[in-house]
């Protein structure tokens, strides 16, 4: 047998363990039942529905509810005054829960699409938002259309800047329309400057008209995905937590209360005025030790309207002294 045929076979092994792997999990159907279906021994359906997990052909979604964490949903839903909240089981991973994150925003977004909720949604970026999309199963969503919050062009170009949006893209068959443009501009003037050129302002425009919005939240340190991919320096950093800022969503920054930070970044994100998004439905995706300050003081700002965290995360954020009233104003210049 030669290379060509060799490489002929794979591919039919692996259609069949996916076809397999299907019928099983999704049809529901017995071993034997699916032997007879595809026309092999019972031995090998059993091996082609092995290797389809083996290879990371099965996700799964446990929609059954933990008490401890609905508990958590409830107390975290009255605090902040969100509409609903996920609080996803804790498996163990760390500082940063991106496989619990991930697999809890994706089964939040994969009911929204079986159910075509939103025709437009818009997207952040970040880990947890790539985790999200790598738990995502692959799903037939032509109907619906992603576009990107905020520009993802970074100075390290080894970071993919559109592992988020091209990832939904290719899960679903969407539509989806990227910000070739940076975070942040230069400055002020630069911003309208790129706002003036072909397709960018069409793009905002679109931003600005999806009934729900994906985010994450950074935090305000070298550690952020911001500061690991060079789109915020360390001077940058040190400014804003000068100016008390602690944590970030869009490009925009909140102190401790929630209320926003001006900095030498204030006025230059390229993502939709922050305040132009209140009547959108806006959902954050966001956990960990190192993020609960960040998380909170987004949460006080007002402006989510969901929260999908894990377990560690949404018992900090619910100790402490109660929250004052959210403050939405803008900084003074």
């Amino acid at each position: 047998m030669n290379a060509v045929d060799r490489a002929r076979v794979r591919d039919q092994e692996a259609s069949l363990s996916a076809r397999a792997a299907w019928l099983y999990f999704s049809g529901r159907m017995t071993q034997s039942e699916i032997a007879k279906r595809l026309g092999v021994p019972s031995t090998k359906a059993h091996r082609l529905i092995a290797r389809a997990t083996r290879e990371g052909l099965v996700r799964v979604f446990v929609d059954a509810d933990v008490s401890e964490c609905v508990a958590l949903e409830e107390s975290l839903t009255a605090r902040y005054g969100l509409d609903h909240c996920r609080v996803a089981p804790d498996l163990a991973e760390g500082r940063l829960p991106l496989r619990t994150l991930g697999l809890a925003g994706a089964s939040y977004l994969r009911d929204l699409l079986e159910r075509r909720v939103h025709a437009c949604i818009g997207v952040g970026q970040g880990r947890t938002l790539s985790a999200v999309v790598k738990a995502l199963p692959s799903m037939h969503c032509p109907d619906v259309a992603f576009v990107s919050l905020i520009g993802g062009l970074t100075r390290k170009f080894a970071a993919n800047p559109y592992d988020v949006i091209h990832g939904l893209a290719e899960k679903t068959g969407a539509e989806a329309y990227l910000l070739p443009v940076p975070l942040f501009a230069k400055s002020a003037a630069d911003k309208k400057v790129l706002m003036a050129q072909a397709g960018i302002g069409e793009v905002f425009a679109m931003s600005r008209a999806a009934s729900l919005l994906l985010v994450g939240v950074g935090e305000v340190d070298g550690h952020a995905h911001l500061s690991e991919t060079g789109m915020v320096g360390e001077d940058e950093i040190a400014d804003l937590r000068a100016s008390g800022a602690a944590g970030e969503i869009l490009g925009y920054y909140f102190d401790g209360r929630g209320r926003r930070v001006a900095s030498g970044l204030y006025g230059r994100a390229m993502s939709p005025d922050i305040e132009a998004l209140k009547e959108r439905t806006m959902v954050a995706v966001a956990g960990g030790v190192e993020k609960v300050e960040a998380v909170r003081a987004v949460l006080r700002s007002g402006l989510l309207d969901g929260l999908i965290t894990d377990e560690a995360t949404g018992r900090s954020l619910i100790e402490g002294e109660p929250v004052t009233a959210p403050s939405n104003s803008a900084p003074s210049d």
